[in-house]
């Protein structure tokens, strides 16, 4: 009797874009995952447009957003900060998938210190820890 194995997924992808290979490269450095930098971790492109700091964001306290399909590609894409759960859902999509001028837009210092300690636990640890190295106010 044959046995039949299922195709096993890339180990170089993964739903969020994140590498999940053993070795993690910039132009001649290989880190093991465990010892990569946080900025190495995932989505690098998007932690070099981080803005330098959170006095940048200037997003509204109170104001319907519409997020641009860029960032909001999938799901709710109107919504209301004054809503706890869609104000928390505004800036972990942001923070996710925002480019600097996004987060300086869509989000608020104020806000984001507030929802910091439920935040970083609903987003990757790769961007949190980006972020929080980033921002020691955080």
């Amino acid at each position: 009797m044959t046995s039949t194995t299922a195709p096993k997924a890339s180990p170089s992808s993964t739903a969020r874009g994140c590498s999940t290979s053993s070795l993690h490269r910039r132009p001649g450095v290989a880190f093991p995952r465990q010892q990569a930098p946080p900025a190495l971790r995932c989505r690098p492109h998007r932690v070099a447009s981080a803005p330098t700091s959170l006095n940048e964001l200037a997003g509204p306290k109170h104001r319907m957003v519409a997020l641009p399909l860029h960032i909001a590609w999938s799901g709710l894409r109107i919504l209301n900060p004054d809503q706890p759960r869609q104000r928390r859902s505004l800036y972990r999509t942001v923070l996710a998938e925002g480019m600097h001028d996004d987060l300086c837009r869509f989000l608020n210092k104020g806000i984001l210190l507030e929802l910091w300690p439920v935040l970083r636990k609903l987003i990757s640890t790769a961007i949190k820890d980006v972020r929080e190295e980033a921002f020691p106010e955080l």
